[in-house]
């Protein structure tokens, strides 16, 4: 499988996660790169991933930021990263273990026949392990308002761990994305299918993290509803 593969991982508060997942990516049977972004994190994070990339050149980056300003703006910084730097498919996980890094390799497989390829909760083989049922019911109810309103295909349209190929995340209009935090996946979701590109799931076992706290809010809740509403009007404008 030739080209280049970019790991994005947002980073805000990691410090105990961040070296062991690392050290996980880089052991990894295919080959990748990591693009570490990480939002001033009080507790040292970033002097961790500084610390990553001196004692890995060329496969380790850093991207420092001011601030906490959300996952989905993390997101499209990255994109821009792997576009900038020449990567051919870019992956997007989170810090805390929630996504098993050995699906990766099958992820990035199977962009040889898709544009994007989903970390699946949702699909035969799938599930989620440790959320209360709160959590359960408010994913649940995210995903099926954003196939109904949106019109996603997707069974999983709200997970980060997502594999994209580089041409296709080209058509995606960044500029014009609305969203700060986790609802951006449900807007570049939109854009792809929109755009005709292949989507595949790949069953995954989300296991809720073990270190640190949540980031999901309730500010995070009410910006996907507004997403949502929105791209359902943009749906019937197209």
């Amino acid at each position: 499988m030739p080209g280049k593969n970019l790991i994005i991982v947002p980073t805000y508060n990691e410090a105990e996660n961040l070296r062991p997942l690392v050290q996980r990516l880089l052991a990894l049977k295919s080959p990748v790169s990591v693009l570490v972004i990480d939002d001033n994190s009080p507790d040292g994070t970033g002097k961790i991933a500084e610390e990553l990339a001196g004692e890995n050149p060329g496969r380790v980056f850093v991207k420092h930021r001011s601030g906490k300003l959300g996952l989905g703006t993390a997101h499209r910084d990255g994109f821009r990263w792997a576009m900038t730097n020449g990567y051919d498919r870019v992956v997007t996980m989170d810090a805390d273990f929630s996504h098993p890094p050995e699906v990766i390799p099958e992820m990035l497989s199977r962009l040889e026949s898709a544009g994007i390829v989903i970390g699946s909760r949702y699909v035969p083989g799938g599930r989620t392990e440790g959320w209360p049922l709160k959590r359960k019911i408010n994913s649940w109810t995210a995903n099926f308002l954003a196939r109904l309103f949106m019109g996603l295909k997707a069974k999983d349209c709200t997970g980060a761990f997502r594999a994209y190929r580089v041409e296709w995340l080209q058509k995606i209009p960044l500029e014009k994305m609305r969203a700060r935090g986790y609802s951006a996946h449900l807007e570049v979701l939109f854009y792809l299918e929109k755009a005709g590109a292949r989507v595949e799931e790949v069953p995954i076992v989300f296991t809720e993290r073990k270190r640190g706290r949540s980031k999901i809010s309730f500010r995070e809740i009410r910006e996907a509803l507004g997403i949502i509403f929105f791209y359902l009007f943009q749906r019937f404008r197209c």
